[in-house]
C-alpha cells in the first residue's frame, strides 16, 4: 500500500487539477470499486453528479475530496496497486480503468486504475476532529508527523507507556499514520534505531529524533515524488517516484550500508521483513518480547 509521500503527492496532483470543478458524469465500470459505497452505483453517481469539487486532502495514507454540499466527501482508497489518474477524454483507457469522473467543463477526467481491486471510491460524512474535519470512516486514524497538529509530546509519552516495540508503534495507524515498512525502516537507521527496541526503553531524546528523521524522510521522499517498485504506483500524471534511488536500508540486503560500510542485514517481521545495519542499529540485548513479558511482570509483582 503507497505511504504518505505517495499519497500526498497523489493529493497535491488532485488539489491541482480537480478543485473547483464541477462533476458532470461518473461511470463505475467495476463493482468492486465501489463496494465501499453499499447504496450502490446509480446512489454514487446521483450524488456526485453536479457536486464541485472544494479541495483534496489527506490524513496519513487516507485521502478524500470535499464537496459543496457541506458534509459529503469522496473517498480515494489507492489499496495496493489504485492509481487515480488525470486523463484527456480522448485517451484510450487502460486495461485496468474501475471508474472515471467528468467534469462540466470538459476538461482532463479523473480515472480511478486498479490491477488488484483493492482500492475503490466511496462517499462518506465529514465530522469535527478538533480544529479540522476527517470523513467518519477514518476518524480512528492518528494524524500523521507532517500534520500541523500532531503532538510531538503526547505521542512520546504514550509510546513509552506501551508493552511494544518501536516498529511496531510506527506502523500503528492508530498511534501515528503515515508509515508503512519501507519509511519506517529508513527512519529507524536514519535514528539508529532497531526496530525491535522496546518503546518504553527509549528515551523521550531517543524517539523526538526519531520523529525529526521520519520527517526529513518524508521530505526527501516527496522531493523525489514518493517511492516506486513497479508500475503500479504514479502520480496523476502517471509518473513514477524515483526515491529508491535514495533508500538508505530498505531492499538493500547485502549492500553497504552508507554509514559504516557493514552490509545491511533482512530479517522476518510480521510476515514482511526488516532491512536495517548490524551495526548502527544495535538489537536489544534480550529478544523484544522476552523484555517486555519481565517488564509485565514486574509490574505485577508485589
Amino acid at each position: 500500500m503507497p505511504e504518505l509521500p505517495e499519497v500526498e503527492t497523489v493529493r497535491a496532483g488532485l488539489a491541482r487539477w480537480v478543485a473547483g470543478r464541477t462533476i458532470a458524469e461518473v461511470d463505475s465500470l467495476h463493482p468492486r470499486a465501489i463496494r465501499r459505497h453499499l447504496a450502490g452505483p446509480l446512489d454514487l453517481t446521483q450524488r456526485l453528479v453536479g457536486r464541485r469539487i472544494v479541495s483534496a486532502q489527506r490524513r496519513g495514507k487516507y485521502l478524500w475530496l470535499p464537496l459543496d454540499d457541506g458534509p459529503s466527501c469522496l473517498i480515494g482508497h489507492l489499496g495496493m496497486s489504485g492509481q487515480l489518474l488525470m486523463q484527456a477524454p480522448g485517451v484510450e483507457p487502460g486495461p485496468h480503468l474501475r471508474a472515471r469522473i467528468s467534469f462540466t467543463d470538459g476538461g482532463d477526467e479523473l480515472r480511478f486504475q486498479d490491477q488488484r481491486t483493492f482500492g475503490g471510491l466511496h462517499l462518506d460524512e465529514l465530522r469535527p476532529d478538533g480544529p479540522t474535519w476527517v470523513p467518519a470512516g477514518i476518524a480512528h486514524i492518528a494524524r500523521d508527523p507532517l500534520d500541523e497538529h500532531f503532538d510531538d509530546a503526547a505521542w512520546i509519552s504514550s509510546v513509552r507507556r506501551r508493552n511494544t516495540t518501536i516498529k511496531r508503534a510506527l506502523l500503528d495507524q492508530s498511534s501515528i499514520s503515515g508509515v508503512g515498512n519501507i519509511y519506517a525502516d529508513e527512519a529507524l537507521w536514519r535514528a539508529k534505531l532497531h526496530g525491535d527496541r522496546p518503546t518504553a526503553g527509549l528515551s523521550r531524546q531517543a524517539l523526538s529524533t526519531l520523529l525529526a528523521q521520519l520527517r526529513l524522510v518524508f521530505a526527501d521522499a516527496l522531493l523525489a515524488g514518493g517511492t516506486s517498485f513497479d508500475s503500479l504506483y504514479v502520480n496523476v500524471n502517471g509518473q513514477s517516484g524515483y526515491f529508491d534511488r535514495s533508500l538508505n536500508a530498505y531492499g538493500r540486503v547485502g549492500e553497504a550500508c552508507n554509514r559504516c560500510g557493514r552490509p545491511i542485514a533482512r530479517a522476518k517481521w510480521m510476515n514482511r521483513s526488516s532491512y536495517f545495519c548490524p551495526h548502527c542499529q544495535r538489537p536489544p540485548r534480550r529478544p523484544a518480547a522476552t523484555a517486555m513479558s519481565a517488564r509485565a511482570k514486574s509490574r505485577t509483582s508485589p
